[in-house]
């Protein structure tokens, strides 16, 4: 997938990008009422230093982010070890139009319609108090997002 970046990008934040958009798919687990619910996603994009992720309004994932923004996210890229992502859900809808339009472009090509990258179902959210960390079977190794 191409790695979309808008504005200003840490370079820990631009690895965690590179995992994110390196492999297939990737892993968003939330929780609610003590019940961990996991799903594959696989768009991410980087606007103003923040990561940002896109679903859409119908999804269960959006409904159990509204009531725990809460969530964690793993990523293995084979050869290179493993992501884990822990942060906060911005559930401010603020991606600029590049973002939306690559956003609503990905989402179409895995076979979702919507009616546009304006389609009020498709939603993104940003990852607020992130942490990250590489890891591979002797060491977790954080990055400075």
């Amino acid at each position: 997938m191409e790695r979309i970046v808008y504005g200003e990008a840490s370079e820990g934040l631009l690895t965690a990008l590179e995992y994110l958009t390196s492999i297939p798919a990737w892993y968003l687990a939330t929780s609610v009422d003590g019940q961990p619910h996991v799903r594959p996603f696989s768009f991410a994009a980087v606007q103003d230093n923040k990561l940002w992720f896109c679903t859409a309004t119908t999804k269960d994932v959006w409904d159990e982010l509204l009531i725990n923004q809460r969530f964690e996210a793993t990523a293995w890229w084979p050869g290179h070890g493993w992501l884990i992502l822990r942060g906060v859900a911005g559930l401010e809808d603020r991606a600029c139009p590049e973002i939306r339009e690559a956003g609503w472009r990905h989402l179409e090509g895995l076979s979702e319609r919507y009616e546009g990258p304006d389609d009020p179902t498709l939603v993104f959210f940003s990852v607020e108090e992130p942490h990250a960390w590489i890891c591979d079977h002797d060491e977790w190794k954080p990055l400075d997002l």
